[in-house]
């Protein structure tokens, strides 16, 4: 089997905050997706659906609240959680927890982003 997770969402009330946050912290570029719901509105990460691994989106929904009530952790790769994590505050998010060497795992780092939900990034340098 490859990797079970197919989807993630990280829901946000400000999507263009939030869009620029991760654009900043990542380095890279999300794009708008279509919706399938009136009322929703999506800005996907790179992914390629064909490969394993996890897709998702930030997603803006009426009336489902960020934050507080989200009790899943998503760890989003990058080339190197402690740089990533370095630019976390300039974006205008908090760092919960430096890069930590998870052993022969890699690295992780916890952050918050603009809209108060916690993240995980996870590198293996």
């Amino acid at each position: 089997m490859t990797n079970p997770v197919v989807w993630f969402e990280i829901y946000v009330q400000d999507l263009e905050r939030a869009t620029a946050f991760y654009e900043a912290v990542l380095e890279m570029k999300l794009e708008p997706m279509d919706s399938p719901v009136e009322g929703l509105r999506m800005m996907g990460f790179p992914a390629n659906m064909e490969a394993s691994g996890a897709a998702g989106a930030l997603v803006q929904m009426e009336d489902f609240p960020e934050g507080q009530g989200n009790r899943v952790l998503v760890y989003l790769g990058c080339e190197d959680c402690g740089a990533a994590a370095s630019r976390v505050k300039t974006a205008g998010g908090d760092v919960e927890k430096e890069k930590l060497s998870i052993g022969p795992y890699g690295f992780i780092a916890l952050i918050r982003d603009t809209e108060g939900n916690m993240v995980g990034l996870h590198s293996m340098t």
